[in-house]
């Protein structure tokens, strides 16, 4: 982040897809534990690290990009093409390690059909290079650049000037982070150990994933016409609906509806919060520290509300007596702060349409 408000977004994007580029591809080159020992799971720990350091560095510098580029009035919709990268990371992921699996027999996909995709993703690096060679930093930013105008240490002044800010960009991310992992992660192995199965809601999520291909850069638009809060502050009121209706039909074991549930729920409570998210947080700060300030608040958002939540809901599960009313409690608890958050959240856009009025 601090290259990202000194040096310039390009410059940081680049060096962001290529450590997550080599690592991944490392990933699939790397001898197993009878080749070398230990050193195996270190190296591929390592290189895990590596690929979450590059990932963090590169949400901020994608979604400042796509919104300081924005013309007047589209930031939302511009934003939100960044954030259903993650979306079709999903799809693109899953889809080949289907392919792989379904061309290779079990012994030959452990052998070395799971190195595939990684070594694929070589390509997809190269591809996006090219891209990011071609694009330049946005005006506002190369003028207090020119000018000299760059923070020495913008982090540090981003923390001490605009605290509040930063309180805001992570609350607004922690409901929707938290949904997010509890679906796609906690609910499959919640459903197999109750239920004996997640396969149905496994393709909810990969449908509901595909149809975010759309759904987040609609959201997006609609928060450029309306506002950002207004748009969030229903999603966030839907996530806490959803949370709830999730496990009563989990526990119902109603699979005819639980899947339609997830779709639903993740195209209209979890992007429409979602959609909106690289705008709004971009609009919390100035340009000179804007990238410390939102790729901070995304990354501790994501730690606070989904990073920690498979952990939390199994823990709360168990505190719970194995009934999931405390997991909906205190996914209650994330939407409660997020909406917070988005009450006391700067939304020029909504600021406009009441004056346009």
């Amino acid at each position: 982040t601090h290259i990202g408000d000194r040096v310039g977004r390009k410059a940081l994007l680049v060096v962001s897809l290529l450590t997550m580029g080599v690592s991944s591809f490392l990933i699939g080159v790397l001898p197993n534990f009878d080749a070398i020992g230990i050193w195996a799971p270190i190296a591929l720990v390592a290189l895990r690290i590596l690929q979450g350091l590059s990932a963090g560095a590169e949400w901020g510098g994608s979604a400042l990009l796509s919104v300081e580029h924005a013309p007047t009035g589209l930031r939302g919709f511009f934003g939100s093409f960044t954030q259903i990268g993650s979306a079709g990371g999903m799809l693109l992921a899953t889809g080949l390690y289907a392919i792989v699996q379904g061309v290779f027999t079990d012994e030959q996909f452990a052998s070395f059909g799971w190195r595939l995709p990684f070594l694929a993703s070589g390509v997809f690096v190269l591809v996006a290079l090219w891209i990011r060679l071609g694009v330049t930093d946005a005006r506002g930013f190369t003028e207090i650049k020119g000018a000299g105008q760059t923070e020495r240490a913008p982090v540090w002044t981003m923390v001490k000037k605009y605290p509040r800010a930063l309180a805001v960009t992570t609350f607004l991310r922690v409901a929707q982070n938290g949904i997010y992992y509890l679906v796609t992660v906690y609910l499959l192995t919640y459903l197999k150990d109750t239920q004996g199965g997640s396969g149905p809601v496994l393709t909810a999520v990969m449908i509901a994933s595909a149809i975010g291909l759309v759904s987040g850069p609609f959201w997006g638009w609609v928060s450029d016409r309306v506002g950002r809060r207004p748009v969030s502050l229903a999603g966030y009121a839907a996530i806490g609906v959803f949370g709830w209706a999730i496990f009563l039909a989990a526990d119902a074991g109603s699979f005819s509806t639980l899947p339609l549930i997830i779709i639903v729920g993740l195209v209209f409570a979890h992007d429409s919060v979602y959609g909106p998210q690289a705008a709004w947080f971009a609009e919390q700060f100035p340009v000179e520290v804007r990238y410390s300030g939102v790729s901070m608040g995304y990354q501790l958002g994501t730690l606070i509300g989904g990073g920690l939540m498979p952990f939390t809901a199994t823990l709360l599960y168990a505190w719970g007596g194995e009934t999931p009313w405390l997991i909906t409690t205190y996914l209650t608890v994330l939407v409660v702060l997020s909406i917070l958050a988005a009450l006391l959240a700067a939304d020029p856009v909504r600021a406009a349409v009441k004056e346009n009025r």
